[in-house]
């Protein structure tokens, strides 16, 4: 998937960006960035490697990280629903997982939960299983599929 294709979208339709990362530490905001030219449709980048900066940086539930982890769909949706209200963007991604090394019986390594937040519309979540890959590769492909996810969503 390319960064470039998600900019000439988002251009088209009018619309900017924001992304929220946990796992991927920035790499979406970076690949998006990389391409001249992208600050007229990137807004911004939260970084939320921390569950402190989760809840101050993006409003996440202190409850909601209890009840269901840091990995979560819940927390992917509360963190794409934050950088919505925190930003100058009309549609964000968000990423939470776990890269690896690795992980437990129930969130093992690879599991990477997204959230996609677009304003007047429901937040979508999805979990994608990458599988073990090794740190940079599930990294790597999580930057792929959210790039993927906000084509699709501008489309």
């Amino acid at each position: 998937m390319s960064a470039e294709a998600v900019l000439s979208a988002a251009r088209a339709a009018g619309v900017m960006i924001a992304t929220a990362e946990s796992c991927t530490g920035g790499l979406i905001a970076g690949a998006l960035t990389d391409v001249a030219g992208s600050s007229d449709v990137v807004d911004r980048g939260f970084i939320t490697y921390s569950n402190a900066a989760k809840v101050e940086m993006l409003g996440v539930s202190h409850d909601t990280l209890q009840n269901h982890g840091a990995v979560s769909e819940e927390i992917a949706r509360e963190m794409a629903d934050g950088a919505l209200a925190r930003s100058n963007a009309a549609l964000t991604v968000s990423v939470t997982g776990i890269a690896g090394p690795g992980g437990s019986e129930f969130k093992p390594e690879g599991r990477v939960c997204f959230g996609l937040a677009q304003s007047g519309m429901a937040t979508k979540t999805e979990t994608v299983d990458f599988g073990p890959l090794g740190r940079s590769q599930v990294r790597q492909a999580t930057v792929d599929h959210a790039l993927a996810m906000l084509l699709a969503a501008l489309a």
